[in-house]
């Protein structure tokens, strides 16, 4: 059984998160503050963490760094924090996810669910085995060892960086990825804060593997934040 860490102060969220966890078959601890859910975390782990960002003792963002210095254990942030630069310093700095209050239970499941498969992915796979892996989504099909992709069984030619980008997110289904990670995965340090060149090659990418680039059925945009591949 996959045992998920809350860390939210407000009780009647808590308890919300709680009650739906354990109705989809999770065995679930809450922490009402960051020193308890750090320490519940130090002492039995976790499998998944949802933490809340205005903790009364110590700002979630800590928690979240601290975490992500000895684990890589999925993190979802789950907060009233609405602000997109919000979202992307928590993205960047290790969050698998972002959930702004109030949500469903449904929605909350389902994150939870992409989360986990994509943690299990991660975990189960050497670099060798995704250097040669033939990835099939939907109607593409990428083949990382020819470097070759294919739409509907036809082969479709990408260049290097739209190629690259393709596979990014081929390998982190559901999960956001910011314009700060994809910028400096792909170009580097130096490209840090340089969306518009990001913008080009997802909009020339989207034109060869999108039947209406205008209504994306792969990427999505997430505004103000980056781009996330949909789960199938």
């Amino acid at each position: 059984m996959e045992r998920v860490l809350v860390i939210e102060d407000d009780v009647q969220i808590q308890n919300f998160m709680i009650y739906a966890l354990e109705n989809s078959g999770f065995e679930v601890e809450g922490a009402l503050n960051g020193k308890d859910g750090l320490s519940s975390f130090i002492m039995k782990g976790a499998d998944l963490i949802l933490l809340d960002l205005g903790l009364p003792d110590i700002d979630g963002m800590d928690i979240l760094r601290r975490i992500r210095e000895k684990s890589e254990v999925p993190i979802i942030i789950v907060s009233a924090r609405d602000q997109d630069k919000e979202k992307a310093m928590a993205l960047d700095d290790g969050a698998d996810d972002y959930l702004t209050k109030p949500f469903s239970a449904t929605e909350l499941m389902a994150r939870i669910r992409v989360a986990l498969r994509h943690y299990k992915r991660m975990t189960t796979h050497t670099s060798k085995e995704e250097d040669d892996s033939v990835y099939e989504y939907g109607d593409l099909k990428i083949d990382n060892r020819a470097h070759m992709v294919w739409k509907k069984g036809e082969d479709i030619h990408l260049t290097p960086l739209e190629y690259q980008l393709l596979l990014l997110f081929i390998k982190n289904p559901g999960k956001v990825l910011t314009y700060r990670t994809i910028l400096k995965t792909i170009w580097g340090e130096g490209y840090g804060e340089d969306t518009q060149v990001l913008r080009s090659v997802m909009a020339s990418t989207r034109r060869k593997i999108e039947e209406n680039p205008a209504k994306p059925q792969y990427i999505e945009t997430e505004i103000g934040v980056g781009y996330r591949l949909k789960e199938l």
